[in-house]
């Protein structure tokens, strides 16, 4: 009876201590300390501060799509080169393996998936298993994974390979700017919804809950490797369509032929791989990553500098030794002069003042802005973009999206910081690759 009246006391000491924390004083809720972001891998930190874009030299292609103004830009990371072979080939196979464990699971559940939670709960879709071993060469395995290898009357030289075509990744993200809208808001009055949103598929449908808000949507996410044949009439790139994104060779060139919802979803993979490991250590997920806009873009290739031509600061593309800046066209097209015909390894110049390498030719770059010649004018001077999420029945002029930088078949115009052009969402190039930003937890 002591004992029980020892607990209750125990218990009512403990209730009553944390509705009176503070001695009736607001001192908040947390007690986890300062948190500290740390530098993430491969990125640099761009500080906040304001700049003029737009043209610094005369507008030689008469485009008139850039318009002299002042803007700021809040505090983010942004990768130091653009994302290499190597890089998004992490992501490649990490697809490949999600899809290999889950065809496994469905003879090897025990094995390969998590079909409960921590607390013995069923889950309605089963959780990947990434401790297991994955044994390519296991005879048993190899059995339920031939569905995952081209058919022999599709191998050259009878080579057993991966069907990239069934590389594909499902996603989901939450939009955000159809949750904002005034209509689609919660009405506490009524206790439902009374909006609509169009989802991934341009289809109309009523808000019912939260889930409304949630889209989802599939991707092929190996690139395009025709590309280097298809881009161009008459010249000879096949060794590149052959070797360039998979043989360690390459592995340090910039990603090309991926289209932007690709860069898009790998920017969503690359988020949660992060923030699952950190949450898996009891520590706070870090921003998303994603694709930088035009302007977060043109900031950061400026390096802090005012009215800079080209991201290196100076008037011309060659140095006072006559080596030239970056790769792109120089001269009436001596492509090796900069010392590449093609693309290059990343990093093979030097940065501008950030620390950012390549943000003048090798590959231009995606951006999440949507290409509008007007949008300099009505777009916001804080945080600025001009964004929209085309469907599949839109008209091809909604599906144009920025790009920046000028890549290694362009002429000097394109390196230029202001310059903008675009190309359409569902295209892929073999001279456009592209570049993450997270945004940072502060100012």
């Amino acid at each position: 009876m002591k004992k029980v009246l020892a607990l209750g006391i125990v218990l009512l000491t403990i209730l009553s201590g944390c509705g009176n924390a503070g001695n009736g004083e607001l001192v908040g809720v947390s007690r986890r300390g300062s948190f500290y972001e740390p530098d993430p891998f491969g990125m640099v930190f761009i500080p906040q501060g304001s700049f003029n874009m737009g043209l610094n030299d005369q507008d030689l292609s008469n485009s008139m799509t850039t318009q002299t103004r002042t803007l700021s830009i809040p505090s983010f990371w942004m990768d130091e080169t653009e994302i290499t072979n190597g890089e998004y080939r992490q992501f490649v196979y990490w697809v490949r393996d999600s899809i290999a464990r889950r065809m496994l699971g469905e003879q090897f559940e025990e094995e390969f998936l998590f079909t409960e939670d921590e607390f013995g709960n069923p889950l309605d879709v089963p959780l990947i298993n990434w401790k297991s071993r994955l044994e390519w060469d296991n005879e048993e395995y190899a059995e339920i994974l031939e569905e995952l290898f081209l058919p022999e009357n599709e191998r050259f030289f009878r080579r057993k390979e991966i069907d990239t075509r069934k590389l594909n990744y499902d996603y989901e993200w939450v939009d955000l700017q159809q949750a904002a809208k005034r209509t689609n808001r919660y009405n506490f009055e009524t206790n439902s919804y009374e909006g609509e949103v169009a989802n991934q598929f341009g289809e109309i449908i009523p808000i019912n809950d939260r889930s409304a808000f949630i889209l989802k949507d599939r991707v092929n996410v190996y690139p395009d490797t025709l590309v280097w044949i298809a881009d161009f009439t008459y010249s000879f790139n096949e060794p590149w369509t052959e070797m360039y994104f998979w043989h360690p060779g390459f592995d340090e060139y910039p990603v090309v032929g991926v289209t932007w919802k690709q860069a898009n979803a790998f920017c969503v993979w690359r988020s949660q791989l992060l923030n699952n490991f950190l949450t898996s250590k009891g520590q706070p997920p870090v921003m998303d990553y994603r694709l930088p806009t035009e302007y977060e873009w043109e900031y950061a290739a400026r390096g802090g500098l005012s009215n800079n031509i080209y991201p290196w600061g100076g008037l011309y593309t060659r140095n006072d030794k006559g080596c030239f800046l970056a790769n792109f066209k120089p001269l009436r097209g001596r492509y090796g002069d900069d010392g590449g015909m093609y693309t290059m390894n990343v990093a093979s110049f030097h940065p501008n003042d950030f620390g950012l390498y390549d943000m003048a030719g090798n590959v231009a770059e995606w951006t999440s802005s949507a290409f509008d010649e007007s949008s300099p004018v009505f777009m916001h001077d804080i945080s600025p973009t001009y964004q929209y999420n085309a469907l599949p029945g839109d008209h091809h002029v909604m599906k144009r999206k920025v790009i920046r930088g000028g890549s290694w078949k362009d002429i000097a115009l394109f390196l230029q910081n202001s310059t903008r052009t675009y190309e359409y969402q569902d295209s892929a190039k073999s001279y456009i690759g592209f570049r993450c930003i997270r945004d940072y937890i502060g100012n």
